[in-house]
C-alpha cells in the first residue's frame, strides 16, 4: 500500500500545484481531460468494481440498494463541494472560512471513501479468491488517479481565487491525504475484524454509487446542448478501450 499512498498523494499535489504554474489554462483541453477520466472511471466501475461486488457473496438486491444510496449520497456531498469532484472550476459562493471548510468537508469525505476501495485484506478480496476471481486493484487505482488529478487542479483553482497561496497549499495537502487515509483506515478496520463483511459491502457499495454519479455527471455536463462533438466522442471511446485493455490484459 506504500506505493498506492505515494501515487495518490503526489498525483493530487502535482495536479493542484499546476495551478500556480499555469494560472491561465485552456478550458477546452481541461474538459477533454475530464471526459477521458470520466469515461475511464465509468468503464472500470462497470467492468471491474460492480461485477466483483456482486461476485462476493452478497444478495444482489441489497448490494444494488447500497450502490443506489451511494449515488444519492454523492449528490448531497456535491451540495457542499460545489461539484469540484467532476471539475467545476468557479469561485465558491462563500468566501468565508465557513464556506471553505464546507467545501473541504464534502471533498474530504468523497476522497476518503474512494480510498477505501484500495484497502488490502478485505472480505471482498478474500471471497473473490475463494470463488476463483483474481482480485487486482490496478485498474481501480488508475481510475482514482485519473479522477483525482483534475479534481485537485479544480480545487486549487477555486481556493486560490479567494485564499492565499499558503492556505491553498495546506488545504491541497489535506485533500491529497484523504484517499490514502481512507485506504489505510479501511484496511485496519477490516484486518482487525472491526468491520464486518456486511459493513465492507455497504462501504464499497456507497463508493461505487459515488463513482457512477461523478462519471455520468461528467458526461452530461460535457455536452449540455447534446451537440455532436467528434473530439469528445473519440476521447470517450479511447478511455473506454483503455479500461477494457487494462481490465482484461493486466
Amino acid at each position: 500500500m506504500g506505493i498506492n499512498f505515494l501515487l495518490l498523494f503526489f498525483t493530487a499535489m502535482i495536479a493542484g500545484l499546476l495551478v500556480f504554474i499555469f494560472p491561465s489554462f485552456r478550458e477546452k483541453y481541461f474538459k477533454l481531460l475530464l471526459v477521458f477520466a470520466g469515461s475511464y472511471l465509468f468503464s472500470i466501475t462497470i467492468l471491474h468494481i460492480i461485477p466483483e461486488l456482486f461476485d462476493s457473496g452478497y444478495t444482489s438486491t441489497r448490494m444494488g440498494l447500497y450502490i443506489l444510496i451511494g449515488f444519492l449520497f454523492q449528490q448531497i456531498l456535491e451540495f457542499w463541494s460545489s461539484g469540484i469532484e467532476h471539475g467545476h472550476i468557479h469561485k465558491h459562493q462563500s468566501e468565508t472560512s465557513k464556506g471553505v471548510w464546507t467545501l473541504m468537508l464534502g471533498l474530504f469525505i468523497h476522497a476518503f471513501l474512494e480510498g477505501t476501495l484500495l484497502s488490502h485484506g478485505s472480505a471482498i478480496a478474500e471471497e473473490s479468491l475463494v470463488s476463483g476471481h483474481s482480485h487486482s486493484d490496478k485498474t481501480v487505482l488508475l481510475g482514482i488517479i485519473m479522477h483525482k488529478g483534475p479534481a485537485a487542479f479544480a480545487l486549487a483553482a477555486v481556493l486560490y481565487s479567494s485564499l492565499s497561496k499558503k492556505w491553498t497549499i495546506l488545504l491541497l495537502i489535506l485533500f491529497a491525504l484523504a484517499s490514502p487515509m481512507g485506504m489505510y483506515s479501511s484496511a485496519f478496520f477490516i484486518d482487525q475484524g472491526l468491520l464486518s463483511k456486511e459493513g465492507v459491502g455497504l462501504l464499497y457499495g456507497l463508493v461505487t454509487g459515488g463513482f457512477l454519479h461523478i462519471s455520468t455527471t461528467i458526461f452530461f455536463e460535457s455536452s449540455p446542448h447534446h451537440k455532436f462533438q467528434m473530439n469528445k466522442l473519440l476521447v470517450t471511446f479511447f478511455a473506454a478501450g483503455l479500461a477494457i485493455a487494462s481490465e482484461y490484459l493486466m
